[in-house]
């Protein structure tokens, strides 16, 4: 019951999350309750008790494999989805043979050799087109896994118990391993969950251990299933965090297109025009404003305009450098903020260029979409020393180049072909361009 109600406590805050595995995690943790639910009829006997004890081990290792899955950067790849089928087809296979018993014992040693050679056929069938670090070190764990259960498997006394625990170990080893790729990050969800995974696989280590060599000790039983509530908590405290963190990014970015928003776009304009004035260097600020996306909207739809704006944003983010930043600061504009090395004559081709990305007709969905642009550009310290004087200096001129071209956009309007480009220049420090 206790499970039951930590499943659905999981479900609840996965419902909301950000992290798209978390479905994945929701359904190792209702295999962990049918783990459980399955432990209840431990003891019946003849064919069912069977049938019981294979479930109660299946489930825990499908839960362990599902949670690897999830873990897994590549899990996209065909070859982890094949490895991922193999081993819970493996895993599934020799715990059957396993609690079969005696008449079932000369599968064992074949279908051990599959752990091994499962993986490593994938691996090896998809070097040339993929491989990852991951990928050959759970290879490598399900080699040595093979090597450890045709060792023990066949004692006469405990070798159904060792190879069992020995299996156990290594998928929850594998778990922690997995999500020590998967989340290397110094915070607290990261650092329980992998803790847990690794104590949740030596409890398949201390339990056979402390019953060999310490038998008059004690344990209470409940002990055992304590690393499974560290890493249900661990998996809790992973989706809060990345929820935290989709909720600052939104903060600080527009919805729509991803890009930083006008909170961030001043923080970063204010940041740049301090590391300018500290190396008496210079930075630029261009102003874009689409021109005819109003039309866009009322002929088409706000949904072609949304489009049309995620698809500027990203190819006007994919034209500038890296250190720049490309940000949406109102409906239909976008503003620029370049950094040093950079000078007047640097931000014109820069503007230019991101006018280029609109000379020809925009594919969007099945419509065939012209739209134009005017450009502000002011430079810092040349135009202004302040973020509110270099913002109105921009703004300004990016009017100035719209305005002086409104006959041209008239007839634009009513022409059947895309917008002419035309640049205007004035002296130095006043540039307006339209496109």
């Amino acid at each position: 019951m206790a499970i039951a109600l930590l499943a659905c406590a999981f479900a609840s805050v996965a419902r909301g999350s950000q992290i798209h595995v978390s479905g994945t995690w929701l359904r190792g943790w209702l295999m962990i309750v049918l783990h459980f639910a399955a432990a209840l009829f431990a003891f019946t006997a003849g064919f069912t008790g069977i049938v019981v004890s294979i479930l109660i081990a299946a489930s825990l290792t499908w839960a362990g494999h599902l949670f690897m899955f999830a873990a897994v950067p590549f899990r996209r790849e065909k070859s982890a989805i094949w490895m991922f089928g193999i081993f819970l087809a493996v895993n599934t296979v020799y715990i059957g043979v396993l609690q079969w018993g005696p008449s079932a014992a000369w599968a064992l040693k074949p279908v051990a050799a599959l752990f091994a050679l499962g993986p490593l056929s994938v691996a090896l069938l998809t070097i040339r087109g993929f491989s990852h670090p991951l990928r050959w070190t759970t290879v490598v764990l399900h080699i040595l896994l093979a090597i450890y259960l045709l060792a023990v498997q066949k004692r006469p006394a405990d070798g159904t118990e060792l190879a069992l625990n020995g299996l156990l170990c290594a998928v929850y080893l594998g778990c922690s391993i997995n999500f020590l790729f998967a989340y290397r990050r110094a915070t607290a969800g990261a650092f329980v969950t992998i803790a847990g995974f690794f104590t949740w696989s030596m409890v398949f280590v201390a339990g056979p251990m402390m019953a060999a060599f310490v038998p008059q000790a004690h344990v209470e039983s409940e002990v055992w299933n304590l690393p499974k509530y560290v890493v249900a908590v661990g998996m809790i405290l992973l989706l809060l965090e990345n929820q935290i963190e989709h909720n600052k990014h939104l903060a600080l970015h527009d919805v729509l297109t991803g890009l930083p928003n006008r909170r961030l776009f001043q923080d970063r304009l204010s940041s740049a025009i301090e590391r300018a004035r500290r190396t008496g260097s210079q930075a630029a600020l261009l102003v874009i404003d689409l021109d005819r996306f109003k039309q866009v909207n009322d002929t088409l739809g706000h949904h072609v305009g949304d489009l049309l704006l995620q698809h500027v944003g990203s190819a006007f983010a994919g034209r500038v450098r890296r250190s720049d930043t490309v940000s949406r600061t109102g409906g239909d504009e976008f503003s620029v903020i370049l950094e040093e090395p950079i000078d007047q004559e640097d931000a014109t081709k820069v503007g230019q260029s991101l006018l280029q990305l609109l000379k020809e007709p925009i594919q969007l969905e099945s419509h065939l979409v012209w739209v134009g642009a005017s450009v502000g550009i002011s430079i810092f310290p040349t135009d202004a020393t302040e973020i509110d004087d270099l913002c109105i200096a921009a703004d300004k001129r990016m009017y100035e180049a719209k305005y002086s071209s409104r006959s041209q956009d008239e007839l634009d309007a009513t022409a059947s072909g895309p917008p002419i480009s035309r640049i205007q220049a004035g002296s130095v420090g006043k540039l307006g361009i339209n496109l």
